[in-house]
C-alpha cells in the first residue's frame, strides 16, 4: 500500500467536525486516506439547537447522531468507524455526581485499548491524531480518548501485546489537536473592533491571562487549510442536534478567517522518525 493513511480517533460524533476538519478535507482532496475513529455514540449528548429541542428527538437521539455523523463523514470525504462505546455524559454539580454504569470512561482500559488497537492495526495510518492530556477540555470521555489513544499507539506496534488484533504496525506520529488558542480569538475580536463590531469572544477573553495561554507555547504544526473551512463548517452544520446555525462558531466571517487564520494547529506528541520543528506537515519526514 502506497497511499498515506491519517486516522482521526475523537470521543463523540460532531468532535471530528470542530477538531481538525479542515485538515482532514484538505488531506482527502489531495488522495490521502483519512479515517475517523468515534469512541463513542454521543447518546448523552445535549440538544444545543434549539430547532431540534423536539420530543420526537429526544426519543431517538442515538439514532439521530449515527445519522448525522454518517453526512458529516461524507461531506469530509473521510472513512468512518463507531467503536461502540457508551458515552459518559458530562457529569455536573458539586460533588460532581458518579458517571453511569458502563459508561465508556469507566471501561477497563485495556478492553477499549485492545478495541483502538485493532482498528489501527487494520486500517495501519502512518499519522494518528487524537487530544492532549486535558482531553482539550476535562470532559470524561475526552481524558479517556487521550489515554486509550497513547496506550494503542503503544501497544500496536507491539506484536507481544493482543496477538489476536491483527499484524503489527508502528503509527509513525501522533498528534494532538490544539484549536482553542487565545491568540487566535484575539486576532478575530481585534477584526470585529476594526469593523465597528461587538465581537463574540470578549468574555473569554477578559478572563483569559495571556501569560495563561499554555497552548500556543505547545504548537508545534500548523496546517495551511482555509481552502477547506466552509467544508469544515458544512459539516459541523450536519451534526444538527449540536450545533446551533446561530452559535459563536459562525460569527467570525469565513473571508476573516482565511485571512487572519488561515491554519490548524497540532502538537507532535510522538513520533517514531526523525522530525524538524515547526513544521506545516502532518507527513512532514514519512514516505509512503
Amino acid at each position: 500500500m502506497s497511499e498515506l493513511r491519517l486516522m482521526a480517533v475523537h470521543a463523540h460524533p460532531d468532535d471530528e467536525s470542530s477538531k481538525g476538519a479542515a485538515t482532514m478535507a484538505k488531506y482527502v482532496d489531495e488522495g490521502v486516506r483519512v479515517k475517523v475513529v468515534t469512541l463513542t455514540g454521543g447518546e448523552r449528548g445535549d440538544i444545543l439547537n434549539p430547532a431540534m429541542d423536539l420530543p420526537e428527538v429526544h426519543g431517538r437521539i442515538h439514532e439521530i447522531r449515527i445519522d448525522e455523523m454518517a453526512r458529516a463523514a461524507e461531506i469530509l470525504g473521510v472513512e468512518h468507524e463507531w467503536l461502540g462505546f457508551v458515552d459518559s455524559g458530562l457529569p455536573e454539580g458539586d460533588p460532581l455526581p458518579p458517571l453511569p454504569e458502563g459508561c465508556f470512561a469507566l471501561v477497563p482500559l485495556v478492553e477499549s485499548t485492545e478495541r483502538l488497537v485493532r482498528s489501527i492495526r487494520e486500517f495501519r495510518p502512518h499519522v494518528l491524531t487524537t487530544y492532549d492530556e486535558n482531553g482539550g477540555y476535562p470532559h470524561p470521555d475526552h481524558i479517556r480518548c487521550h489515554e486509550v489513544s497513547m496506550a494503542a499507539y503503544e501497544a500496536a506496534a507491539d506484536y507481544r501485546l493482543f496477538p489476536d488484533a491483527g499484524e503489527p504496525w508502528a503509527v509513525s506520529k501522533v498528534y494532538y489537536n490544539h484549536g482553542f488558542l487565545r491568540k487566535r480569538m484575539q486576532a478575530f475580536q481585534d477584526e470585529f473592533a476594526r469593523n465597528g463590531q461587538v465581537g463574540p469572544f470578549e468574555k473569554w477573553l477578559k478572563d483569559w491571562d495571556p501569560e495563561l495561554d499554555v497552548m500556543d507555547s505547545r504548537i508545534t504544526t500548523s496546517v495551511e487549510c482555509a481552502k477547506y473551512f466552509g467544508q469544515r463548517d458544512q459539516a459541523l452544520l450536519a451534526h444538527a442536534t449540536q450545533i446551533d446555525p446561530k452559535s459563536f462558531f459562525f460569527t467570525t466571517p469565513i473571508e476573516w478567517q482565511e485571512r487572519l487564520w488561515p491554519t490548524e494547529e497540532y502538537e507532535l506528541a510522538r513520533s517514531r522518525i526523525p522530525v524538524t520543528l515547526p513544521e506545516d506537515d502532518l507527513f512532514a519526514g514519512i514516505e509512503p
